[in-house]
């Protein structure tokens, strides 16, 4: 009897070949579309909106002869990923909401709903891998990086547990994007052409500014530029101090110039570009920092300012998430171990340092607007082994 899978059919190209691929390995296949959204008013209309990719959905599951589904998880998206959203950006944090969308709905509610009608795996169109091997008698489930190092996403999958991982199939990890569209196109599947999907998980790109404005409210404050020469950027990088090295770069009105206005410090996030409408500037304009007390916004000039680069970060210990127990170091230990703090950035040699008064990475190369509400993802070769949020 064959084994049944419950596929996250989202209306790319992506789980369409998931989905197809399943059914040639000779998997029982049901399709479901996850309604996560249902407010058009801030999302870009030409950018995938839901109504298209569930149409998509049909049209592929009906040319697969596969059984199609539409469940509404808009209720319990809004309570887990949205509202998490506005609060961290109303704290002055920089959330990530697809990796919450893995861990809560894809892999949570998702995966119980599947549970329930039976399925022995859910599959979802991931670029990541996945291995077992025998620990002490039990199986053992590893998470590793989609062969297409382009389009590698397991940094998404960051926060999954063990179990949730056991039950995950991912069907075109080991392929490329272009082979992807190739198999695609030759089953004359309508997603073949489709452009990639941007923005939040099963939403869509979000205009983010009437995003955040339907909880927060726009207030004007100053843009304050910071100098490169800001005496902070003195700082001993061969320190062994791992709080001084991780510990943010603070200003004050009183370090730098104002030159401009913004409608809310509580819409910007380190490291950003756009959005400031400032010009005159020989360089871009960075933010450097958020203050969402005071509502300023501190910024310098060029993506070289001191003030954009740190070579260690912070997790509180209680926000550590290893996918394999064994491998989380105890109080004094130290692994060494590859990491990024965003999708799509290049693996970064680092040291993970576990202490009492929290957990530190000290990167061996200086790291780009590192964030407080990020989360950063620890690898051992191509193997994510855990994950945690920036302090």
């Amino acid at each position: 009897m064959s084994k049944r899978v419950v596929i996250g059919l989202s209306g790319g190209v992506d789980s369409s070949v998931a989905a197809y691929l399943l059914q040639e390995a000779g998997y029982e296949v049901i399709a479901i579309f996850m309604r996560n959204w249902v407010d058009s008013d801030v999302i870009i209309s030409e950018e995938c909106p839901w109504v298209e990719d569930s149409n998509d959905a049909l049209l592929v599951a009906e040319k697969l002869g596969i059984p199609f589904h539409v469940i509404d998880f808009s209720e319990e998206y809004k309570d887990r990923i949205v509202d998490y959203m506005f609060k961290e950006y109303e704290a002055g944090r920089t959330p990530n909401p697809d990796v919450l969308c893995n861990r809560e709905v894809k892999f949570d509610l998702f995966l119980k709903k599947a549970l329930a009608l039976g399925a022995d795996f859910v599959a979802t169109g991931h670029y990541c891998q996945k291995t077992s091997t025998i620990v002490n008698g039990k199986e053992v489930f590893h998470l590793l990086a989609g062969h297409d190092q382009n389009k590698d996403q397991s940094y998404f999958l960051c926060q999954i547990s063990q179990e949730q991982l056991s039950k995950a199939l991912f069907p075109i990890g080991h392929l490329d994007k272009s082979e992807v569209r190739a198999i695609a196109k030759a089953q004359d599947l309508i997603t073949a052409e489709k452009k990639d999907s941007q923005g939040l998980c099963f939403i869509g790109k979000v205009r983010l500014p009437e995003f955040l404005q339907q909880q927060l409210k726009p207030k004007t404050g100053k843009i304050i530029e910071i100098p490169s020469n800001f005496n902070a950027y003195a700082k001993n990088w061969e320190s062994d101090d791992l709080e001084y090295l991780a510990s943010p770069f603070v200003y004050k009105e009183e370090d730098g110039k104002v030159v401009g206005e913004h409608p809310g410090a509580h819409y910007f996030t380190i490291g950003q570009r756009k959005g400031l409408n400032v010009g005159g500037t020989p360089l871009p304009l960075f933010i450097l920092a958020t203050d969402t007390v005071n509502n300023i916004v501190y910024v310098g000039q060029g993506e070289q300012h001191p003030g954009l680069h740190r070579k260690a970060l912070k997790l509180a210990n209680e926000d550590l998430h290893f996918l394999q127990k064994n491998l989380e170091p105890q109080f004094g230990e130290r692994l060494q171990c590859k990491a990024r703090i965003r999708y799509r950035q290049d693996l970064e040699d680092c040291t993970l340092h576990k202490t009492s008064q929290g957990t530190y990475l000290l990167f061996d190369n200086f790291q780009k607007g590192i964030a407080p509400g990020q989360f950063a993802a620890w690898y051992l070769n191509q193997e994510l082994i855990g994950s945690g949020v920036i302090s």
